[in-house]
Parts: C-alpha cells; structure tokens; sequence
C-alpha cells in the first residue's frame, strides 16, 4: 500500500484529536505464571470517564517528536521508550512509510501509575490519530493487532465500553450491559510497579496455603451489568493483584475501609494500584464519598467518572 506522506510542508494547521478513556477491571482474574513469562487473565474491562487527548499534527519525514501537558509527567518518558512513540513508529512501519512524521502532544488526566492504563490509552489514541492524520487505509482489525503487539491493555481503550478479556487480556469480546455507574478514584501520593506487584502475587501463590489461581471470571459481574444493579456489581468485583498491591503498600487497605465506611457500595485497588476504585450507588452518593475520602492522609486526590463510556473517539 502507498502511504501518503505527511511532513512539516503540509498544512501546519492540519490535526487530529483523539479521546481516549481509562479503565477499571470490574474483574481481575490472575492464572498462574505461564512458559513464556506472562500470566493468563480473565478480565471484564470497563471505561471510565476519565479521558487522555492525543493530538497528531504534520512532522518532519520520518520523525516521532512528543510533547505533554498535564500532572505526574516526571514519571511519564518523553523519548522513544514512550508507548505512544511505539506506537506511531509500528503504525507506520507496517501500514505506511518510513518517511512518514508525526508531532505527538499527550494532555493527560488519567493518572500515571494509577492501575488505570494512562499509557496503553496514550498508545491507543496515537494509533487511531495518526491512522487518520496520515490517511491509511488500516481497518479496526489492524489497530486493534498493533495494539496487542504494544502491550495488553491497549486493545481496550480502542473499544471502550465493557468487554471480556481473555489471554493477556487483549483477545476482547464486548460485554453488553444497562446503566451507567459511578465511580469515585482516590489517587495515591506515590505509583507502584506492575512487574513488582506481579512478583508479589507469584511470591504469595506459592505459599502452601494459597488458593489456586483461577482465570475464571465470576457469573455474577456479567449479571449485575445485564440487570443494572450497581449494589450487586459493588459486591461482585474482584481483584486477584489486591492482596499482593496492599502487601506492598498497607496503607490502601485503610483507604478501601474507609471508602465503604462512607458508603461505597463497593471497593477495590484498580489493576495493580495504587489508585483505588469506589463504586457508589448515584452521583450524590459520589460527590459525598470523594469528599469524605479527600480527608485522607493518604489520598493526595480524589476524581469522579462514570462509566461505561465509548472507546478512542476522533474529535477533529
């Protein structure tokens, strides 16, 4: 396929902006350490309101250049380690030029190293803009391969709504469901690592007493989302990481208590933490649990989102 190639001598005023969303896995469900290094998942995803923007204008041929706004950009690499930078880079690699160039700039509001997917969004956002901006003629099929190639949670984002996982989470089917949810986000003053919490849960698994690890998502997720029923959703979400991220960082477990003694009607670390997800039971409920939970010492923000929302979305 030739590629049309877009640099600096372009329109300057051309763009794209892309929406991209952050999740919560309603259900995390944790098989044991496989052969080729990563662990089986059984997973329900579900987007959140909580968006990344992704703006792609003409570059110089052949160049990646990358640009952010937002908070906790100190954590955030801005060179070609960057998911969004890989992300262009393969895009254009295997559906259009070398000689293509992109100016990639991140506003970002999901919280980094929050168990929320910041960056996988970041790496959805950039394929689905840069597609556009360089006038490809990929397919959703297309993104959604490069997107499991660049990490497992960036298929979702594309998505959004509500979705099983399978495999590394990335082999998606969409999850119908009623309603809409709402969510209260209390953010940690420091991230934590996946890898070091995914070292904990095998650390923890091999202890005589563990249960066994099960990929089998729970029944009751996929009933309280078909029947809209938030007070049955609260007590269905599961989290296999919990255990090994408040291991690591105790002091979530006060946040999680203190998140249903003012009434959540459900609680858990989101992904591999540190941010812990509330599921309150209406958008009053939600305004009066961010505000207990802002109290917090150990909260240094709290965010409010509903969910499910649409996945990466073009906004011109």
């Amino acid at each position: 396929m030739e590629a049309k190639q877009i640099s600096a001598s372009k329109d300057p005023s051309q763009r794209v902006r892309v929406r991209v969303p952050a999740k919560v896995n309603l259900a995390l469900c944790v098989g044991s350490l496989a052969d080729d290094g990563y662990h089986p998942l059984g997973t329900v995803f579900h987007a959140l309101s909580l968006f990344d923007e992704v703006i792609a204008t003409p570059g110089e041929p052949g160049t990646v250049v990358l640009t952010m706004s937002g908070e906790g950009l100190e954590d955030v690499p801005a060179d070609e380690t960057n998911l969004a930078v890989r992300a262009a880079r393969l895009l254009a690699q295997r559906h259009g030029s070398p000689d293509l160039g992109v100016r990639l700039h991140l506003k970002k509001t999901i919280p980094v190293a929050g168990g929320m997917a910041g960056g996988s969004a970041d790496a959805a956002g950039a394929l689905l803009a840069c597609a556009m901006l360089w006038d490809l003629d990929t397919i959703p099929d297309d993104l959604h391969e490069l997107a499991a190639e660049l990490g497992s949670d960036v298929p979702f984002p594309l998505m959004g709504g509500n979705a099983i996982g399978r495999g590394h989470g990335d082999q998606l089917v969409p999850l119908l469901g009623r309603g809409t949810y709402h969510w209260v986000l209390a953010l940690a003053h420091e991230g934590l690592s996946t890898p070091a919490v995914f070292r904990r849960f095998d650390e923890m698994a091999a202890r005589p007493d563990a249960a066994p690890a099960s990929t089998e998502i729970p029944c009751a997720v996929a009933e309280a989302l078909a029947k809209a029923d938030p007070q049955a959703l609260g007590k269905a979400l599961r989290n296999d990481l919990q255990a090994a991220a408040l291991d690591l960082r105790p002091e979530l477990a006060q946040i999680l208590q203190a998140g249903l003694d003012a009434g959540a009607l459900g609680a858990m670390v989101s992904g591999s933490g540190p941010t812990c997800a509330f599921l309150a039971g209406s958008e009053s409920a939600a305004m009066d649990l961010s505000a207990a939970l802002a109290k917090l010492p150990q909260v240094r923000a709290t965010r409010r989102a509903t969910g499910p929302v649409p996945g990466a979305t073009v906004l011109g």
